[in-house]
């Protein structure tokens, strides 16, 4: 079905397709010199110190978990039984990783207004037990990172970023995705980048790094320094180091196609994000008074990956039937994220616990959706909106 305003668009033009062109003459396909110049390229741009390019956003969540439980840190050691804070409103893959490697996950209410966590629900959630937390920034809106630090004071907490649905997005100043230990990027086609797949996970920690260079091929020496936070020295001899497996990896490397895309990607980075901060400029304007939804309440500077509609409790509608009438007026959209995770019928797989009431959650389930944004003017989607009635 072709709809009028679709939920996402390529930003892809002949500088992706001579990317293309420059690894197919160049004969190397498998991760190579495009996938290293785009990792330091991507780590200098979100003012981070190592970036590790994986083939998808979820990935990039699989391999920054898996990374904590290897590291000789202890403040930065997971072990299976750990506590662990997620939001109730996330997509699947920030929990699946935690859950694979055997973390038990509390999930804490969410904010009806800005989407991400309920900074009282979150702060009465944290006990003696809490040893991590996931930060989930949604649909492009960062969290409110001065509050988290107060709220988590001087306890020794593992910090986990999932930033796949806001790259691009500030907080005083500062990059999501570089607040915590580590942080997850997704570069799918509907996001703020597109690599085809490909995903990032950007650290400042050298031995999470190392770990990670590690367990993204095999779990193998071959792609570490010769001086390395994992074995220490290696040794000079190539063959040797061949195959030389020191930690249980995985094969998440991505193509060196995506690497060579994503640095043009990556130039357009700026443009990307600004056509999307002036759509959410417009958003805000007229549709902060709308009589049927309210809107994502914007802390710090979103990158606003899609906006949100929450029904107003006094509309008097339901969503299908906005669901309907957008559909009918032309829009693409979609549940806000997977609404309350924890109601789905996999969490009899995955061992948790519920904190308090999820009754935002609850609430977003029920009553929210998500329409597209991109990086060009879409005024006419706007004022679509403004005039919605039902």
């Amino acid at each position: 079905m072709n709809f009028r305003f679709p939920l996402a668009t390529s930003s892809w033009d002949q500088a992706e397709q001579d990317a293309i062109q420059r690894v197919i003459a160049s004969d190397m396909y498998s991760m190579g010199p495009e996938v290293v110049a785009f990792e330091k390229e991507f780590a200098a741009h979100f003012g981070a110190q190592y970036a590790v390019m994986v083939n998808s956003g979820s990935s990039a969540n699989l391999l920054m978990t898996a990374a904590f439980f290897y590291a000789q840190n202890p403040d930065l050691r997971l072990s299976p039984g750990d506590e662990v804070l997620v939001p109730a409103v996330s997509w699947s893959t920030t929990y699946y990783p935690l859950a694979q490697y055997g973390l038990v996950q509390k999930f804490v209410d969410i904010d009806r207004a800005t989407l991400n966590y309920d900074l009282d629900a979150l702060s009465a959630a944290i006990t003696d037990k809490t040893r991590a937390i996931m930060i989930v920034n949604l649909l492009g809106n960062p969290n409110d990172f001065d509050r988290i630090k107060e709220i988590i004071g001087d306890r020794k907490i593992v910090l986990l970023e999932d930033n796949c649905e806001s790259m691009g997005a500030t907080y005083n100043g500062k990059q999501a995705g570089t607040f915590a230990h580590v942080g997850s990027f997704s570069c799918f086609f509907s996001h703020h980048i597109s690599t085809m797949e490909g995903g990032v996970v950007l650290t400042d920690d050298e031995e999470l790094y190392h770990i990670m260079l590690s367990m993204r091929s095999h779990g193998w020496t071959r792609h570490l320094p010769k001086e390395n936070r994992v074995t220490g020295t290696k040794s000079d001899d190539p063959f040797e180091e061949s195959f030389n497996f020191v930690l249980p990896g995985y094969n998440l490397r991505p193509l060196e196609m995506s690497g060579a895309i994503g640095r043009e990607q990556l130039k357009k980075v700026p443009g990307l994000i600004s056509g999307r901060r002036a759509n959410g400029a417009l958003v805000s304007e007229k549709l902060a008074n709308h009589p049927v939804f309210s809107i994502q309440q914007e802390t710090g500077e979103s990158s606003w990956f899609g906006f949100s509609l929450l029904i107003r409790p006094d509309a008097g509608v339901t969503r299908a039937d906005l669901v309907a009438k957008l559909g009918d007026m032309g829009f693409e959209c979609r549940p806000i994220v997977a609404g309350n995770f924890a109601k789905n019928p996999v969490m009899q797989h995955i061992p948790h616990e519920i904190h308090a009431s999820l009754s935002n959650a609850e609430y977003i389930d029920a009553n929210g959706l998500f329409i597209g944004n991109h990086h060009y003017p879409i005024p006419d989607a706007v004022d679509a909106l403004a005039e919605l009635r039902l």
